[in-house]
């Protein structure tokens, strides 16, 4: 009843996956439908046009619309120095061949362009024509050095004086000075001045970073218009241009404008030519300021000689340059979080503390009652600090095992292990230095562990290990018990409070033991091929997920009630994405949940019919991954660390671990998914042409994170 559809060319997943269609059907013109995948860089792109409505939104607190315009600051940053910076060595690599939805670099390059600029200007004008007016009506004042009164100057310049200008260091450009080093990220002055000759010149003044890029003023000014100001602030940058003579005495300064530039930052760890991964990953960070600029944001009034100048020495081209109208780097918006100011922020909330661990609970008892299920930020995250930490003091705790991604600075988490190895327990850390913008952190937590004599291990080699699991090894009585936590999310209590994670307390026999080969296989020489329970990349969980999607389109065929539910940060894998193509021909019903890139284009006749995707970007940030199977009325649920993408798949040591108590089951069904899917405040559902439109399905609002935090809109 079904005809195979095209195994070859850019329509073909690789694996062999075989696209099907009912035979009662004609088959499809396939030059006449939309490429099957979207882009994953355009699909970036629209994810933070996600994030730029949620700062557009007036439903949120303003302080809170400004930490989202820095967000989408911050995602930009990044995307240019990852992924625009690959594309760009793609294109100086003379590539031209299409990728699998049909886009050579060269042309990706230009949709990227094209997609991002009405979201820069926007991104822009959201700031200085809306929020900030509306901040300073409430009182919070970001001024220009134009604006300030008399005893603002007075009292910025002071600042000046005392603190900025010992800082500075102005760096001339002409025959007798080489074009100074740009650092990545860093703002800057570019200063016009008058030469002897009465040529311009050019000089480059840095910004410090180490000071605050918001100057606090100690008064505001009250023109009539609004509220007087309680708290009031001038650009760092701006202070330093309004005092710029005092770095050039006795020369004419023409202009002063701002720029900034952004460097690949993807750097490469050569593991097989290097005799320790630690000094290549040290050597690799300090590299790292020195790649190729890949983005300079330039003051939209810069004249062109200035701007040529800075193209010319930094190998650039026009397309490689961003005119922005407004000040540069608003991710510094973040420094305005700071104020108290309660009603101009999200109410804040009282993480709850699992019944079964409330009051001072024996943790290991607690968890031998049964297996406890924790989802943050609306359930808090100390309870996985207390574990360690009562691991940590526990005489009859004999190891503790734990993988360590992103912990963060100040880790309580890494603190508890420090004293686990000085009340005798042995300890063994897997420290991931390759974790991307934390290899200092890591480096840093790795010697300190070391230097108190914990076992510091840093993976296989080619493999990153992004698996969340801790096991504590305990002697109780004649028995020796595993207990585990497996979590979806990192070991870092600053980001549980905002990111949506699950995790997972047990001391069950088969995951217990699936943990310690885990961390064999991580430590030594194991090469174990089949786990009891876990499902773990590379080694067995990409073609375990292969078979419970087939076994769900053997249900669809045999009961015609397929049905899959994937939560997930990104889908890309070309191989799952066919493979889901194919249970949606045979008519599964697939739900996707997913919150940042998709490749997959849903809805699509004869193809993707079946197929519905969602991504929910509100106060949150949605990172638990869940891989739901009906499985015929007997449902299977998996949480971990993996999304659908072949360095997650292939290229990662990843760990994705079963709800086993049918109870927790439920409620990650109902808690999670189910919540999810009918959100229609946050919501926004994929297109088959790429795009996103709000999803407001339903008379009743519902806000998935606001009903978990027991909030109504209202509130």
């Amino acid at each position: 009843e079904f005809i195979p559809m095209p195994t070859s060319g850019s329509f073909a997943p690789k694996g062999g996956c075989t696209f099907l269609t009912q035979s009662r059907l004609k088959s499809p013109d396939m030059t006449q439908l939309p490429l099957p995948l979207i882009n994953r860089e355009l699909s970036w792109v629209k994810f933070n046009q996600r994030v730029l409505e949620e700062a557009q939104d007036p439903s949120h607190p303003l302080l809170e619309r400004a930490k989202f315009l820095a967000i989408f600051a911050t995602n930009l940053d990044e995307f240019y120095m990852i992924r625009v910076s690959g594309i760009k060595e793609q294109i100086a690599a003379g590539v031209v061949d299409p990728g699998p939805e049909g886009l050579t670099p060269i042309q990706i390059m230009q949709r990227i362009n094209e997609e991002l600029e009405p979201l820069v200007r926007a991104h822009n004008r959201l700031w200085t024509e809306v929020i900030k007016p509306e901040l300073m009506r409430e009182g919070v004042c970001v001024l220009d050095a134009g604006d300030l009164s008399l005893e603002q100057r007075a009292f910025a310049d002071e600042y000046f004086r005392r603190t900025v200008f010992p800082v500075l260091t102005p760096l001339a450009f002409d025959p007798g000075h080489p074009f100074p080093h740009i650092s990545n990220l860093s703002l800057s002055l570019a200063v016009a001045v008058e030469g002897e000759d009465g040529r311009t010149q050019f000089a480059r003044v840095k910004v410090p970073p180490s000071l605050p890029r918001l100057l606090p003023l100690n008064e505001c000014v009250d023109d009539g218009s609004a509220e007087p100001c309680t708290r009031c602030y001038v650009w760092l940058d701006e202070i330093i241009a309004d005092n710029i003579n005092q770095l050039f005495p006795e020369t004419t300064v023409l202009g002063v404008y701002e720029f900034r530039v952004t460097r690949d930052a993807d750097i490469e760890i050569t593991e097989d030519e290097a005799g320790d991964l630690r000094d290549s990953v040290e050597r690799g960070v300090k590299e790292r300021g020195f790649l190729e600029v890949v983005r300079l944001e330039v003051d939209h009034k810069m004249p062109d000689d200035i701007r040529d100048i800075l193209m010319a020495n930094l190998s650039l081209q026009d397309t490689d340059v961003w005119r922005i109208e407004g000040p540069l780097d608003l991710s510094k918006l973040l420094e305005l979080h700071r104020i108290n100011m309660p009603h101009l922020k999200d109410m804040p909330f009282t993480p709850r503390i699992p019944p079964a661990l409330a009051d001072g609970a024996d943790i290991f008892a607690q968890i031998r009652n049964g297996d406890i299920l924790s989802h943050t930020p609306y359930d808090s995250f100390m309870p996985v600090v207390d574990f360690i930490r009562a691991a940590a003091r526990d005489p009859n705790v004999l190891a503790i095992k734990q993988t360590l991604y992103r912990v963060g600075p100040n880790s309580p988490i890494v603190q508890a292990l420090i004293e686990a190895v000085q009340n005798g327990k042995q300890v063994a850390a897997m420290v991931e230095l390759k974790a991307r913008f934390d290899e200092e952190n890591n480096l840093e937590w790795a010697r300190r562990l070391e230097a108190v004599g914990a076992h510091v291990v840093f993976g296989l080699s080619g493999l990153k290990v992004h698996s969340k699991v801790l096991l504590v090894v305990r002697r109780e009585g004649d028995v020796i018990r595993r207990y585990v936590h497996l979590s979806t999310g990192n070991y870092n209590a600053a980001t549980a409070r905002v990111y949506t994670d699950m995790g997972l307390f047990t001391c069950n026999e088969r995951l217990g033991e699936d943990a310690s080969d885990l961390f064999n296989l991580l430590t030594g020489y194991s090469r174990q091929r089949d786990f009891r329970e876990l499902l773990v990349a590379p080694v067995n969980l990409r073609k375990n997920l292969v078979r419970l999607i087939e076994r769900e389109i053997e249900h669809q065929l045999l009961n015609s009630n397929g049905h899959l539910i994937f939560k997930m940060n990104a889908l890309v894998d070309p191989e799952m994405i066919g493979l889901l193509y194919r249970a949606s021909q045979a008519g599964v019903r697939i739900e996707l949940m997913i919150r940042g890139m998709c490749s997959l284009r849903p809805g699509v006749p004869h193809l993707s019919e079946n197929i519905q995707v969602r991504s929910v970007v509100g106060r949150f940030l949605e990172h638990s991954r869940v891989y739901w199977f009906h499985n015929n009325g007997k449902p299977d649920t998996y949480l971990g660390s993996a999304d659908l993408m072949e360095r997650n798949l292939d290229h990662r040591v990843e760990t994705l671990f079963p709800i086993l108590d049918s109870t927790l089951a439920r409620r990650v069904k109902v808690e999670v998914l189910d919540l999810a899917w009918s959100d229609n405040v946050k919501s926004r559902e994929l297109q088959p042409d790429g795009d996103y439109d709000f999803y407001t399905n339903g008379n009743a609002q519902v806000s998935s994170q606001m009903k978990l935090l027991g909030l109504t809109l209202g509130d």
